[in-house]
C-alpha cells in the first residue's frame, strides 16, 4: 500500500464495547508495568490476550443491527478519503460541477487501484467536528452529485471503470439544497449511472443512508463492509416516523426491521458482496481492512473489463431494474 494507517487512539467508547476497552487498558498497564525481580508477567499478560480475543469473536459475532449501525458511525473508522490516501496511487483530485461550485462532501479524482486507472467518486465525511463542518458530514448538496456525474461521463470518455465509495447518512436536506434541485440531481444519477458506458463498482464503507447513499450507488457490482449499512432511512428517522420519538429502544427496534446490515442486504440482492472486516471492526486495523478492500476492488475491476460494453451496460440496466419486483411466487431474482 502506498501509506500506512494509523489505528484508532482516541477515547470514543461504545457501550457495548467497555468491558473489551477495560480488558485493553489493563492489558496495556501490564505490558508497560517495569517487571519486578522474580515476577514473570508475561504468561498473565497471554492469558489476558486470550480473554480479549475470544470477547471479541463473541461479541462481534453477535452485534444487533443498531450495534452495527454504531460501529458504522465509529469516528475511528476509516473514511474514503483514508483508503485513497492508503492504496490509490497517483491520486489527482478533480473538483466543481460546472454549475454552481465544488462540494466538499463529495471528493472525485483520478487514480490507480493496482494495475487499473480509474475514476474515485468518494463520500467526503470527516473524523473530527472541524473536518465534518467543512465537509457538511458527507451530506452531499446538488452539485456534488452533479459533480460526480460529470467525473463519471469524463471517465467514460476516456474508457476508465468508475469506483465510487460511500459513507452518508444522506444527501443534506436544507432548503437551500431543495432549492438547487436536490431531488433531481440524485434522479439523473439514477438514470445516467444505469447506463454509462464504463465499469462501475461501489462500496459501501461505513453509512450508505437513503437517496444520498444510492445516488452513487448504480453499479455492476456493489459491495459492503462487513459492518456498514444501507437502508433507505437511518434507525432514528425510521423510528421518529413509526412511533414519533426516536428512543433508544425504538431505534434498536427500526434497525432490526429495516433489514440494513451487510448479511440482510446480500440476502435480498441489494449487495452482490461483503468484504470482511478484520476482528473487532475496521476502526481496529484500518492497515488489514485496507488491504481486504484493494484486493477486491482489484479483482472485480479486473473481472468487468472482460465484458464487452454493450453486455456490461445491459446486464447492470437488468440487474436494478429488477430490485424489488415481487411475483406469483415471491422476489423476481436478480
Amino acid at each position: 500500500m502506498a501509506n500506512e494507517l494509523t489505528g484508532y487512539a482516541g477515547t470514543y467508547e461504545l457501550e457495548f464495547e467497555r468491558p473489551l476497552l477495560q480488558l485493553e487498558r489493563q492489558i496495556k498497564e501490564l505490558k508497560n508495568h517495569p517487571t519486578s525481580a522474580g515476577v514473570d508477567i508475561k504468561a498473565e499478560v497471554a492469558e489476558l490476550e486470550s480473554n480479549h480475543r475470544a470477547m471479541l469473536e463473541k461479541i462481534y459475532g453477535n452485534l444487533t443491527p443498531f450495534q452495527t449501525v454504531e460501529v458504522a458511525r465509529h469516528p475511528g473508522r476509516p473514511r474514503g478519503i483514508d483508503y485513497v490516501s492508503s492504496f490509490v496511487k497517483d491520486f489527482c483530485e478533480l473538483h466543481g460541477d460546472r454549475h454552481y461550485g465544488d462540494d466538499r462532501a463529495i471528493l472525485t479524482g483520478l487514480g490507480r487501484i493496482g494495475p487499473h486507472k480509474c475514476m474515485l467518486v468518494v463520500s467526503n465525511k470527516g473524523k473530527d467536528v472541524k473536518e465534518n463542518v467543512e465537509r457538511n458530514f458527507g451530506m452531499a448538496h446538488p452539485e456534488g452529485y452533479r459533480k460526480a456525474l460529470l467525473k463519471m461521463k469524463l471517465a467514460a470518455k476516456y474508457n476508465l471503470p468508475v469506483v465510487t465509495f460511500i459513507d452518508t447518512a444522506g444527501a443534506y436536506p436544507g432548503l437551500e439544497a431543495e432549492e438547487r434541485g436536490q431531488a433531481e440531481a440524485i434522479a439523473m444519477n439514477l438514470r445516467e449511472m444505469s447506463r454509462i458506458r464504463t465499469p462501475i463498482v461501489s462500496v459501501v464503507l461505513g453509512e450508505g443512508g437513503s437517496g444520498g447513499a444510492l445516488g452513487l450507488g448504480v453499479a455492476d457490482r456493489v459491495a459492503m463492509m462487513r459492518y456498514a449499512w444501507y437502508s433507505v432511512i437511518s434507525p432514528e428517522g425510521c423510528a421518529g416516523i413509526l412511533w414519533r420519538t426516536a428512543t433508544p429502544e425504538n431505534n434498536a427496534k427500526a434497525a432490526t426491521a429495516l433489514k440494513l446490515t451487510a448479511p440482510d442486504n446480500l440476502k435480498f440482492g441489494v449487495i452482490d458482496h461483503i468484504i470482511e472486516e478484520p476482528l473487532g471492526g475496521a476502526h481496529r486495523d484500518p492497515n488489514s481492512a485496507a488491504e481486504r478492500l484493494e484486493t477486491w476492488l482489484t479483482s472485480t475491476l479486473r473481472e468487468l473489463k472482460r465484458f464487452k460494453i454493450d453486455n456490461l451496460v445491459a446486464k447492470r440496466y437488468q440487474k436494478w431494474r429488477k430490485m424489488g419486483q415481487i411475483g406469483k411466487h415471491g422476489r423476481v431474482s436478480s
